[in-house]
């Protein structure tokens, strides 16, 4: 499965809404992520630009773009973006591809 981060910015009316009832926003979308077959590894409040940030695994791009258009259409965040993450075995395989590259170019 692939890895994806996304981060993502509340509405106005989405954190007035959470003032009013507090509730964990990341336990409200776990059920539509496992839906689709993506499961939800870590996930935190940052300080800053962005408000939540959810760290899952997916089958695939074309989930992980699902999720996004999902989250979206529900009105409750004003920004966001997804970025596919690499694991330490891809990581490790893109390196000796650039090795193997390097290596053919000489």
């Amino acid at each position: 499965m692939a890895l994806y981060m996304y981060q993502a910015s509340y509405t106005a009316k989405s954190m007035a809404a959470q003032l009013r009832e507090p509730q964990d926003p990341v336990e409200a979308i776990r059920p539509a992520l496992e839906d689709v077959g993506a499961k939800i590894l870590v996930a935190g409040f940052p300080f800053g630009e962005y408000d939540v940030l959810v760290v899952y695994e997916a089958p695939d791009d074309m989930t992980a773009a699902g999720v996004a258009m999902a989250i979206a259409a529900a009105g409750e965040v004003r920004s966001a973006k997804t970025t596919r993450l690499l694991s330490g075995q891809e990581w490790l395989e893109s390196l000796r591809k650039r090795r193997i590259v390097r290596r053919k170019a000489r």
